[in-house]
């Protein structure tokens, strides 16, 4: 019965009784499962307040007054106490004789009975629903429902569209969530980090369900994809690699590209940084109290390029080294290029807004005030989208320019990382170096533990016991 029909019935009972309504409760969907309803306790505060006698409570049901069964009758108890009593149009009872007290409180027991079942029934259906691989509630942000045929079908939108490049900037790039936040936004979607880091852990996203329905059971779903399983358990990777208790740090700082691929030699805590800014000098520091090995920017970066220098790719394995760096830089490109795309149409419409308010603004359709007020903020939104779309142009040069000169580069490893930006450092860090450096600040040394496959440390592999001895 829907709540029009429910009221017009009550209103009906009330006039054929010569009951004065003095309030009326509802009108909005609250389960009767729950005696914690707004509008049901806003019923009872002003049953208690009201300076007007209230005698009766007027329910079309008396499931409608609660479902919770016991609590039901010691509120209804509670209520009698203080001389009003519950009626119900359609279970009429006589509530001041025993029997008529018997009969409602059994319909309260009776109420919450059914409720059970429906909720069993309910559960199995769904159950049974992501068994199939059909997700039976609303869909996560990036989706939506469409209807053809009567087939229902779960598919991405112009959002989850854009949600894909958080996934792709994350992977790629390493970009904290900080600055894929900005990205969004720049793109015209507004999301907040704790809604951002639920989208990138939900499996919905690379075509797995997941419900407690399920009782830990994986299920494929039926709906489209959003990225790759691959790509998800990638990025799940990295962030489980960047919580790390007390961090304060960010990933995407171009000064400081070693911060958490470096490790203290002694304690084996990350690396972070730190600028003085009065004189505009980075220090890189291990994150550990106490540890003390703290050294500058300029120091570490010497040292590191001193070590890509003495790096090799020996013959047998450089076609294979070569198609790993060009494959990791041709997937940067194509995001680059992407990237540079959407930014160039966020860019476009920005300007087209600008335009429209300008044109309005003169011919007097808007106050001064008002324009003023908009067009602050399109124009920064607008230098904030510019700014990206020359940083992904820029990005895209630099990638052509390694592949078309891979041979060259790859012999100047050391050259190639001090003039790249940080996505190309991050590619040679990662490539070279997988499972990262360590600093000896004794002997003010960088230590690797282990080096790629296919690439050797001056003219022969890394000798591992002196690595151990040292």
């Amino acid at each position: 019965m829907s709540l029009d029909t429910q009221k017009s019935a009550c209103e009906k009972y009330a006039k054929e009784n010569h009951y004065r309504i003095l309030g009326q409760f509802g009108g909005t969907y609250e389960s009767a499962k729950t005696d914690e309803r707004i509008e049901f306790n806003n019923m009872l505060k002003f049953v208690r307040r009201s300076k007007e006698k209230v005698s009766f409570i007027l329910v079309f049901s008396v499931d409608r007054f609660s479902r919770s069964g016991a609590n039901a009758i010691y509120i209804a108890e509670q209520l009698k106490n203080v001389g009003v009593n519950l009626i119900s149009v359609m279970q009429p009872a006589d509530i001041s004789t025993p029997s008529g007290a018997l009969q409602q409180n059994i319909q309260f027991i009776f109420s919450e009975y059914d409720n059970q079942l429906r909720r069993e029934k309910t559960i199995t259906g769904m159950r049974n629903m992501l068994l199939r691989g059909d997700w039976c509630t609303k869909p996560p942000r990036g989706y939506d429902i469409i209807r053809i045929n009567s087939k229902r079908s779960i598919v991405i939108n112009k959002e989850g569209e854009i949600l894909r490049k958080a996934f792709l900037w994350l992977y790629y790039e390493r970009l904290s969530q900080s600055a894929i936040i900005d990205r969004l936004l720049a793109l015209g979607l507004k999301i907040g980090k704790s809604n951002l880091s639920s989208i990138l852990q939900n499996p919905f996203y690379c075509g797995i369900l997941s419900s407690r329905s399920l009782q830990g059971k994986v299920v494929h779903g039926n709906h489209e994809k959003l990225i790759s399983q691959e790509l998800f358990l990638d990025v799940n990777e990295i962030l489980r690699g960047k919580r790390i208790k007390g961090t304060t740090w960010g990933m995407d700082s171009p000064e400081l590209p070693l911060k958490i691929v470096m490790r203290c030699f002694d304690c084996g805590s990350p690396f972070v940084g730190y600028v003085v800014k009065k004189k505009n000098l980075y220090y890189y520091k291990c994150r550990l109290l106490g540890c003390c090995n703290n050294r500058s920017q300029v120091k570490i970066h010497d040292l590191f390029k001193n070590l890509l220098s003495q790096v090799r790719i020996d013959n047998f394995n450089y076609p294979n080294v070569q198609k790993e760096f060009l494959s990791n830089f041709i997937r940067i490109e194509r995001l680059n290029r992407a990237n540079a795309a959407s930014f160039t149409t966020t860019l476009s419409n920005i300007k087209r807004k600008i335009n429209d308010l300008e044109e309005r603004f003169i011919s007097r359709e808007i106050p001064e005030n008002l324009y003023l007020k908009h067009i602050d903020k399109l124009n920064a939104e607008k230098l904030k989208v510019e700014a990206e779309v020359d940083k992904a142009k820029t990005g895209l040069y630099i990638k052509r320019k390694i592949k078309e000169r891979s041979t060259e580069l790859l012999s100047n490893l050391h050259r190639v990382w001090h003039f790249g930006d940080l996505q190309v450092k991050r590619i040679i860090q990662s490539t070279i170096f997988p499972e990262g450096l360590f600093y000896n600040k004794h002997l003010q040394q960088l230590v690797v533990k282990k080096i790629a496959p296919g690439f050797i440390l001056g003219d022969s592999e890394p000798n591992v016991e002196q690595i151990r001895e040292i």
